[in-house]
């Protein structure tokens, strides 16, 4: 197999608590998944990226992991694992497993032993600091510097027991590792290899660019409005981030890389550093997720702050990254995940009327650039996101925290909050999956941990499967396409029509073939000139969205949401 194999590969995301719930308890387990493999055959994906399933407490929904060995009760047994991962090589598809190293649970055996005592064997397993100098521990400005958890509040949570504070980037019970104590780095190492011996195929790494931290851990400036400063210049692509990343390629993957995908999820990378992570001389990671284009609809105020994003931003950002990784690393290209809300809600329109065409418009413009494409669970079916009532219906600890800061302590309009949570939450992403018109989606039989989008009579996978027109025959044929055409896989990308307000349109090219996409990513009609797509005038239209697409060619008229895709030779 080549090492490059993943380039013509889709990968889709499993969040396994909302995909499918095999007995009842309604929250999704791997059993629920065996049940459904087919569906992902015929989508027709290479990989699927398997979030946590490791033993948890469950206060981030399993990303504070409590025994990197063991299989959650909640999700199932060794034995569900195995006939998983089995059914999938069995159809031909990977099984990459989620690593979450950049913190444990606070439950962890790990972690348990560093908070027993000062003088613990593993006390600098984490991030211990004393209070600040002239402090007492717990008053009021104590904590060892200013920085602020991405789940709301400070970054650092007292321990009465030995009067120390350890750090938390997330959740007071994720503390942070210390990644600089080669004790630490060889027990997660080893704990990797263990994964990959049991024949899973490689890893998504949970914000692998923090695990380096300067070790001094200096105050953070205070931006704006904000209640503590910004620890990202000393913990994001830290001084040894580098260093770290080539020793796990060199004592976890060297030998292995003909069959294995690792991809580092970096919050904040920028393309200088995403080319020096990803380039295959450096061994280090296959890919990363990069976040600049999900972060164009936030305001200065961050992702609670409503900045709505035009066409033109987002084909600027992707064309950016594109050209960027042209010649040295790999993009990795999605528009969804567990952490992100409904791309046909955000990006899209998800008005009955405009639902499926703008689902397909956005999923032609990802799938059809240079870079390997992930689905997340859902968005083949083009779900959306929930219209929540309540902040009693919403699930996410970062959701909760940031409405009790923003109400509760800033004061600010509830129904105002509410709007952005309804519009941002994590929640949007973490309805049960949508697999009938049955109750509860079909998801379970019971009650399910989070209530389902009421849309699910309509948006279901039994609806949508074997519908010519639906969503997911549509992503069927932009993955298939993938598969079959090496213009897509590894052709050169350039942007054309590169200021048109509406339409993100690109040509890719290799060995004398080329296709030509051109995508109208709104509402209203795009015109533009044919002239400005001279040599296109007689080529094929391989691919449409809409139902009279086979008529349409270079005819200077793009329909509201559709997209076209031209062939030549």
């Amino acid at each position: 197999m080549s090492e490059t194999w993943w380039k013509s590969a889709v990968v889709y995301q499993i969040y396994p608590r909302s995909f499918a719930d095999s007995d009842g308890d309604g929250i999704g387990d791997l059993r629920g998944i065996i049940q459904h493999l087919d569906h992902l055959q015929e989508l027709g994906v290479d990989v699927v990226w398997l979030s946590p399933i490791y033993a948890s407490p469950h206060d981030d929904n399993g990303y504070d992991i409590s025994d990197y060995r063991a299989i959650d009760p909640l999700f199932g047994t060794f034995e569900d694992f195995d006939e998983l991962l089995a059914g999938l090589h069995a159809r031909g598809i990977k099984l990459v497993m989620d690593l979450v190293v950049n913190h444990t649970s606070d439950e962890h055996p790990w972690f348990i032993e560093s908070a027993s005592s000062l003088d613990s064997p593993k006390r600098d397993w984490y991030w211990w600091r004393p209070p600040r100098e002239g402090l007492e521990a717990g008053a009021h400005g104590a904590e060892p510097n200013n920085w602020g958890s991405f789940f709301s509040g400070p970054a650092w949570q007292l321990d009465p027991a030995t009067g120390e504070y350890y750090l938390h980037l997330f959740s007071r019970k994720q503390p942070d590792l210390n990644w600089e104590n080669p004790e630490v780095r060889e027990a997660v190492y080893d704990m990797m290899n263990w994964w990959l011996d049991r024949g899973v195929d490689g890893f998504r790494m949970d914000v692998i660019n923090f695990i380096s931290k300067v070790v001094s851990l200096p105050d953070g400036e205070v931006p704006p409005g904000r209640l503590y400063g910004e620890g990202y210049p000393f913990f994001g692509q830290g001084p040894r981030i580098h260093e770290f990343l080539h020793e796990m390629h060199e004592k976890v993957f060297a030998g292995r890389a003909d069959r294995i995908l690792t991809v580092g999820e970096m919050p904040g990378v920028t393309i200088e550093d995403a080319r020096l992570f990803t380039d295959p001389a450096r061994a280090e990671l296959d890919m990363v997720f990069q976040f600049e284009h999900v972060d164009l609809d936030h305001g200065p105020g961050g992702k609670w702050d409503d900045r709505p994003a035009s066409v033109l931003d987002l084909k600027r950002n992707l064309a950016k990254w594109q050209e960027g990784l042209a010649d040295t690393g790999w993009n990795s290209l999605y528009w969804n995940n567990h952490d992100q809300p409904r791309v046909v809600s955000r990006f899209g329109d998800d008005r009955p009327e405009y639902r499926a065409a703008s689902a397909k418009a956005l999923g032609t413009v990802l799938h059809l650039m240079r870079g390997t494409p992930y689905v997340y669970q859902g968005e083949e079916l083009g779900m959306a996101n929930v219209p929540f009532e309540s902040i009693d219906d919403f699930r996410d600890i970062e959701t909760l925290n940031h409405y009790a800061e923003a109400v509760d302590i800033q004061g600010r309009d509830a129904a105002e909050v509410m709007a952005d949570l309804r519009r941002t939450s994590r929640d949007n992403a973490r309805t049960p999956m949508q697999w009938s018109d049955a109750p509860a989606a079909g998801f379970t039989t019971g009650t399910p941990w989070i209530a389902p989008n009421p849309d699910y009579v309509l948006v279901n996978a039994a609806a949508e499967t074997h519908a010519a027109d639906s969503v997911f025959s549509y992503y069927r044929q932009l993955i298939d396409l993938r598969h079959r055409s090496a213009v897509v896989a590894d052709g050169d990308f350039t942007l054309v029509l590169a200021d048109h307000p509406q339409l993100f349109a690109y040509v890719r090219e290799r060995d004398g073939k080329a296709l030509l996409v051109l995508v109208n990513l709104t509402g209203e009609p795009a015109r533009y000139d044919p002239a400005d797509l001279a040599g296109w005038e007689d080529a094929a239209l391989v691919l449409g969205n809409l139902a009279d697409s086979v008529d349409r060619g270079l005819r200077g008229l793009v329909e509201p949401w559709e997209a076209l895709v031209f062939e030549r030779s």
